[in-house]
């Protein structure tokens, strides 16, 4: 059997060395934490989760296609229930043998036509030396705090930190907050702490985005936003009349923020920008939330907005992204892939044609639930490693120029469309595979992981039965 290691011990490793091992290979994880489960352990100090979070991604866009969560459990899950989901899921195909915990990365070179690896363990240097690798540690666990005039200067009591930081919501009953940040975790952890007893909380952003909740008259968003249907549709020609019929979806599934008494988006929603929320808005028509401008400065425990108004504040926290994080490359690996603070050059997301046996999965931001994308990609690259699908140094070329024109890691990725990328590349796209009946079904559902089980390599018996099922219990009711 091949030798692998994997680097981190969340979804994307688990998924890695799951589908890896399906194909020969004799993975080894090698996960920094004491335990699994990557950002979805809250104990992990590289996981951003508090301990009262629930997903934002309905569960069956939440799960690997080979396990169902426990009957019983609610449209959107508690984060532990992700973790147990995550265990049961190792402990199915006996991955934990192959696990090391405390093994911090330190080094990753290249040694003759392999890879030598370096960590700090629980008994010293540790070095491993293989052929292929798999680097999988997260795209969200170096968080970015923006530069704002006289913050290291802030006196209030509960100081400084980032959502990523965020641990215990009951510090901050009867404080007063400021929120600095648009996107999910800014809106999420807002909104926590004001329906928790915080005095008041002040919600800092750039710009308004449109703001879509996590259910419509009770179907999961997910059966609205990121259909299969709408992931294959091709780029219309006249952008005008796209921007105005994404518009019009903001509208028709989230309203105008400025109904509630949020600000005004742009009315071009390219510019404004989409992020997600249940209970951001409601807030904001409570007055519960309140929506300022940028932060201009900080003078002890005084924050001045860009429009010139004042706050007195208990505590600052900024929702305000990550840096890519892989500082345990050398330079010549970081070179060839060519790698930013935002992203790195690669094929299909996946593979450098010339670091052979070197695969990253899950190092894009992604609007949407990580799961059927992490699960297409290490299929995708299992595929790729057994010989089953082409990998070939000039189809892999191709992809870096792809990946450089088409600026991969620019912004943010949708789930569906990465999906059918993947399943597209491994031949798992349901699409001229099902009865015609069947994929009117898959057409109007939500990415999910089993949706990609239905047809194709490794396609599970019993997908169509569980597959239905999920879609007339969560999909669209007419």
């Amino acid at each position: 059997m091949k030798h692998v290691a994997i680097i981190g011990a969340g979804p994307g490793g688990l998924a890695a060395a799951r589908w890896l091992k399906s194909k020969g290979f004799a993975p080894e994880l090698f996960e920094s934490h004491s335990a699994l489960g990557g950002q979805w352990n809250n104990s992990n100090p590289n996981s951003g989760v508090w301990p009262q979070m629930r997903t934002n991604t309905y569960l069956s866009t939440t799960h690997f296609s080979d396990l169902d969560y426990p009957d019983g459990t609610a449209i959107f899950p508690r984060n532990t229930e992700v973790l147990d989901h995550l265990t049961a899921f190792a402990r199915a195909f006996d991955l934990e043998q192959g696990l090391h915990t405390g093994m911090t990365l330190r080094a990753l070179e290249r040694a003759g036509t392999g890879y030598r690896l370096t960590f700090d363990g629980p008994e010293g240097e540790h070095v491993v030396e293989t052929d292929h690798v798999v680097v999988a540690t997260g795209r969200y666990n170096k968080p970015t705090i923006p530069n704002v005039p006289g913050l290291d200067g802030f006196t209030g009591r509960l100081g400084v930190s980032h959502a990523f930081r965020h641990k215990n919501p009951e510090a901050y009953r009867g404080a007063r907050v400021i929120i600095a940040g648009g996107a999910i975790s800014a809106l999420e952890v807002a909104s926590d702490l004001a329906m928790l007893g915080a005095a008041s909380v002040h919600i800092a952003q750039r710009r308004q985005r449109y703001v879509m909740p996590k259910m419509v008259r009770g179907v999961p968003f997910e059966y609205y936003g990121f259909t299969y249907a709408e992931a294959t549709k091709v780029p219309p020609a006249d952008e005008d009349a796209a921007r105005a019929d994404l518009r019009d979806f903001a509208l028709r599934y989230g309203g105008d923020p400025a109904w509630y008494g949020a600000p005004a988006p742009d009315e071009d929603p390219l510019k404004a920008g989409f992020t997600g929320s249940q209970h951001y808005l409601n807030l904001v028509a409570e007055d519960r939330l309140r929506p300022v401008p940028w932060l201009a400065r900080v003078d002890g425990q005084t924050v001045t907005f860009t429009d010139g108004t004042t706050t007195e504040a208990d505590a600052i926290l900024f929702g305000t992204g990550f840096d890519l994080n892989l500082p345990f490359l050398s330079d010549d690996i970081a070179r060839t892939l060519e790698v930013t603070r935002k992203g790195l050059t690669l094929s299909d997301f996946t593979l450098h044609p010339d670091l052979p046996g070197l695969a990253f999965i899950g190092l894009f931001a992604q609007n949407g639930g990580y799961f059927p994308v992490i699960e297409a990609q290490a299929r995708y690259l299992s595929y790729c490693w057994a010989g089953q699908i082409d990998c070939s140094g000039d189809r892999l070329r191709d992809g870096l120029e792809a990946c450089r024109n088409e600026d991969h890691h620019a912004g943010y990725q949708n789930q569906h469309q990465m999906a059918l990328r993947f399943a597209r590349l491994s031949g798992t796209d349901p699409q001229g595979q099902v009865a015609p009946d069947l994929m009117a079904m898959v057409n109007a559902s939500a990415t999910t992981t089993v949706m990609y089980r239905l047809a194709g390599p490794d396609a599970l018996p019993d997908a169509q039965a569980r597959f239905e099922r999920t879609f007339h219990r969560y999909g669209p009711k007419s």
